[in-house]
């Protein structure tokens, strides 16, 4: 892996009007990604000039192997376009994405009570409808 390439994760927050977050929400669902994927995925379109390469944006009925908007694909041939990677320094750079994705995803459902952390049932739950989670 090149010296100068740093893969590790770094939390951006930022502001918005409650009804656009809500209508980023709504459409990472209708993705089937994340809030935070959805706007990874959105900043790197833009970035791209408004004109994104084939299969690289996300769209509902995208083909192949990753319907979501190619994410996987498209990390790969990033990493790939700056330097070479051997099969295990790819797969600890993508693992990590993975990591890095789960603990925010975890972090925002717990957030929007959605879920908990119980010790009780050995793990993250999801939280009933009464709150209780139980």
């Amino acid at each position: 892996m090149g010296d100068s390439t740093d893969t590790s994760r770094a939390a951006v927050k930022t502001y918005v009007p409650a009804y656009q977050k809500s209508e980023w929400q709504s459409h990472a669902d209708d993705l089937d990604m994340s809030q935070s994927e959805f706007v990874r995925t959105m900043v790197q379109a833009g970035r791209k000039g408004f004109d994104p390469e084939p299969n690289a944006t996300a769209e509902p009925d995208s083909s192949g192997s990753d319907p979501g908007g190619n994410a996987l694909e498209t990390q790969v041939l990033e990493l790939l376009e700056s330097d070479t990677y051997s099969w295990d320094e790819l797969l600890e750079a993508v693992a990590d994405d993975i990591e890095s994705r789960l603990d925010e995803t975890l972090e925002e459902l717990q957030a929007d009570n959605r879920i908990r952390y119980s010790g009780r049932h050995g793990g993250y739950t999801v939280v009933d409808g009464d709150g209780d989670g139980d």
